[in-house]
């Protein structure tokens, strides 16, 4: 399997003849958080063309933040308060991508009972309006049901109480983009207008 020489070969790519890896002994100093969908196509080191131990990331089916419930503590939950909290992380970028799986199966109306555990935690995480069922024909890259979906999640986001004292505070900025995993262009999302825009 390549991946396994690629993995041979990292330390002397990074350690030795690269940047170095020593540093990273001493912890961790990341500027941004990027949370984003687990997919493949999605890679945000090489879309933010940043190198290791500069982004903190979180990655989930269909880029879902859940909603902030302690009683109810998730991997999601505790990777935002720890990026915001210790970390200290200046900026979030939550970046939602064309031809989207997880918001194409939902927009669809796609029968998921085969796969109750996608199922759940789309039927849960993403309400109708923004990405479910009742839009009109998405099209096959989703644009807009993503689009919806990545100004919600943004909307939960904010209602994490790390988050909204961090914003408040002036210490985080928060930005909802959009990636066209066909063409490489991004778009971020523009609170005024509504719309979603080349960077």
């Amino acid at each position: 399997m390549h991946l396994i020489d690629q993995a041979r070969d990292f330390p002397h790519r990074y350690g030795e003849e690269g940047p170095g890896l020593h540093g990273f002994a001493d912890g961790q100093r990341p500027s941004a958080m990027f949370i984003t969908c687990s997919d493949s196509r999605v890679v945000p080191t090489l879309l933010t063309g940043v190198g290791p131990g500069e982004l903190f990331e979180l990655r989930t089916a269909g880029n879902i933040v859940p909603p902030y419930d302690p009683e109810n503590a998730t991997s999601e939950m505790a990777t935002i308060e720890y990026a915001v909290s210790v970390l200290e992380v200046s900026d979030i970028i939550l970046c939602g991508h064309s031809h989207c799986g997880a918001v194409g199966a939902l927009a669809r109306g796609e029968d998921l009972r085969t796969l109750p555990a996608v199922r759940d935690w789309l039927s849960r995480s993403i309400p109708a309006e923004d990405g479910g069922p009742g839009l009109e024909d998405p099209g096959p890259d989703v644009a807009l049901p993503v689009q919806h979906n990545v100004v919600a999640q943004m909307r939960r986001l904010r209602d994490y109480p790390c988050v909204s004292r961090a914003v408040r505070e002036g210490r985080l900025g928060l930005h909802a983009w959009y990636y066209e995993v066909h063409t490489g262009v991004v778009r971020a999302h523009q609170i005024a207008t509504g719309a979603f825009s080349s960077l």
